[in-house]
């Protein structure tokens, strides 16, 4: 039930931040970081050690309206590493830990960032709750973000921004943050795949220090 709850907590949490962002981004970020803050520090499912949930305290970056952007997804030039299998495109992702989770390649974007344009994979579980699934790399990691990149999106875990009125995502990296094995590594967490690690570094959304 703790687990349950903190699904339904946080499905509630990103049900506001589509809401008040029609309106106003900047305060709907401001909502998720205090309310994840506030998980992380005080729910019993939180991905932070128990020994360091008094002390934790969360950090971004300033929200920025240039990292907020809407793209369509389309079929995706992008090929798994090893190729379909059994007429599938499968794609594998490396993990934090132990054999890593079965995804289907969904499609891709392309978006317009300062260092040019970028087409990202799009990515689709196979299993556990299923949904859409965007991991990414920077040159920000390992210094002050996770070493083997951040999420973007993860709507198995209600990490979805939604979508716009004609189909295309809503892909605002002032909301990126932390796999949760990037505060404990008991936890097994899929990780970003060669071919959605980016050149640029993205200064936005949840840093570690």
């Amino acid at each position: 039930m703790v687990l349950a709850d903190w699904r339904r907590r946080i499905a509630e949490l990103y049900a506001e931040v589509r809401r008040v962002s029609l309106t106003d981004p900047a305060a709907a970020h401001a909502t998720w970081r205090t309310e994840r803050e506030a998980l992380y520090r005080g729910h019993p499912a939180s991905p932070v050690p128990s020994a360091e949930r008094d002390a934790f305290r969360a950090l971004h970056w300033p929200y920025r309206d240039a990292w907020r952007h809407e793209a369509a997804l389309e079929p995706s030039a992008v090929q798994p590493p090893d190729g379909p299998v059994d007429g599938s495109a499968i794609f594998i992702v490396p993990a934090s830990t132990g054999g890593p989770p079965p995804l289907e390649l969904a499609g891709s974007v392309s978006l317009d960032l300062s260092g040019g344009q970028v087409r990202l994979p799009v990515l689709r579980l196979l299993d556990y709750a299923g949904g859409i699934f965007l991991p990414f790399g920077d040159a920000t990691n390992g210094d002050v973000t996770y070493a083997a990149g951040r999420y973007l999106l993860d709507t198995a875990k209600g990490a979805d921004l939604g979508a716009t009125a004609d189909g295309r995502l809503v892909l605002d990296f002032n909301f990126a943050f932390q796999p949760s094995c990037a505060f404990d590594p008991r936890w097994a967490c899929p990780l970003a795949p060669p071919e959605s690690r980016l050149a640029i570094a993205i200064e936005a959304g949840e840093r570690l220090r």
